[in-house]
């Protein structure tokens, strides 16, 4: 893969860029990725302005979807796109928004992708929002799911769910052991004697609950001792991770469109994947050397404690590569 860009920065195995995601995709070769697992700024993010481009929730679909036609050509033939995509509420009343489903159909009908299977991430320790309707008015309940598209190129995505099996239950464990007889269940279900094969775990479900309240990990202490700022809207790196695993082997590519603080990377270098991404913001692809130790760097760390604002900010400046003349 040649790039115009020079990495913001870059570990064994991946590298993060700074600038937008169009531009440096477009610098892709076809075909060259395996897998895209991304967050992208939701339209309630738009609405607040910053630190990202503002686009409304009418717009946001049109916007999305020129991003969508990169990621079809850069995908491999068995490659997967899984986009984590939260919910807004319509402004003004307790009713949501369907944005998420017009963006599903319109990756689907217009660019080409194909819908394998429909996620849904849930996060036990999300705040009861919004405050008006939730708390205030008690009219609706909180929201703690988000949506999870999983699309693919072509209808048969590289995908293995042994690698993503989960430990049985103490049920499971129970009838492994003891055996059980043989017979058709109500719902119309055969249960034969393959049922009592131990597999290793058990395949897990679409509903993925993964908890997202880290406060003390290595990202929030260097981030705060540096003074850089938190990404507000970061996933656990659990997410990613499950997807990487399912989607791809070691030493595939994974990228990550609107990289934040990188968690993608971060679940693809510890997986032996290798990875791309691609952040518009410079203080948060900064802050997100953090999830790789060996880019500790003692020099650096130096420049931003001594001038306790974030340091010298020439090191945040995109760097370009001078494009050849044909």
């Amino acid at each position: 893969m040649a790039f115009l860009y020079e990495p913001f920065y870059s570990t064994g195995s991946g590298k993060a860029y700074l600038g937008n995601s169009l531009d440096v995709m477009r610098s892709l070769a076809d075909e060259s990725v395996s897998l895209i697992l991304t967050s992208p700024p939701f339209p309630l993010t738009f609405q607040k302005k910053k630190p990202y481009e503002a686009v409304s929730v009418d717009r946001y679909v049109d916007w999305f979807l020129e991003f969508g036609n990169q990621f079809l050509r850069v995908l491999k033939q068995d490659g997967s796109l899984v986009i984590d995509i939260g919910g807004v509420w319509n402004k003004g009343t307790p009713t949501r928004s369907l944005y998420q489903y017009h963006l599903l159909l319109g990756l689907c009908e217009k660019v080409g992708f194909h819908f394998a299977q429909d996620f849904y991430w849930y996060n036990p320790g999300a705040l009861p929002a919004p405050a008006e309707w939730v708390n205030v008015r008690r009219i609706r309940v909180k929201c703690a799911v988000n949506l999870v598209w999983w699309l693919s190129k072509t209808p048969w995505p590289k995908a293995n769910n042994r690698h993503v099996l989960r430990e049985y239950s103490p049920d499971m464990i129970r009838l492994l052991k003891r055996g059980y007889k043989v017979k058709n269940r109500p719902s119309g279900h055969a249960i034969t004697a393959k049922f009592k094969r131990d597999h290793g775990g058990a395949i897990p479900p679409n509903l993925l609950e993964f908890g997202n309240n880290d406060s003390n990990g290595v990202y929030l202490r260097k981030c705060a001792e540096l003074k850089l700022p938190v990404h507000p809207a970061r996933f656990p790196r659990a997410l990613p991770d499950f997807f990487v695993r399912l989607c791809t082997d070691p030493g595939d590519v994974v990228l990550d469109p609107f990289a934040g603080s990188n968690v993608t990377g971060e679940a693809a270098e510890r997986l032996s994947r290798r990875w791309i991404a691609v952040e518009l913001i410079p203080e948060y692809l900064e802050g997100s050397r953090f999830r790789f130790p060996e880019l500790f760097v003692a020099r650096e760390a130096s420049r931003y404690r001594a001038s306790g604002r974030g340091g010298d900010r020439s090191i945040l400046r995109p760097r370009r590569r001078t494009k050849r003349r044909s």
